[in-house]
């Protein structure tokens, strides 16, 4: 499974990743950081992409490893 994971450090609850997923999969948390359903994301980065401090990144739940850099 291939996912968007969030560095919750480098997040700074811009909410730039909300408003570019195409699925909705991404909501702010209680404390204003990006939060990542992984039941609903289709690991397509275009959070990724959207996020101005490069906070999220894509990774396989299998190797934990970024699948474009496989």
């Amino acid at each position: 499974m291939i996912f968007a994971r969030v560095d919750k450090e480098l997040c700074i609850g811009c909410g730039a990743c909300e408003g570019t997923c195409p699925v909705g999969a991404i909501s702010l948390d209680d404390e204003g950081k990006a939060d990542v359903d992984i039941d609903v994301c289709i690991g397509c980065g275009a959070c990724a992409n959207g996020c101005p401090v490069e906070a999220i990144t894509v990774v396989d739940s299998e190797t934990e490893t970024d699948p474009a850099e496989e």
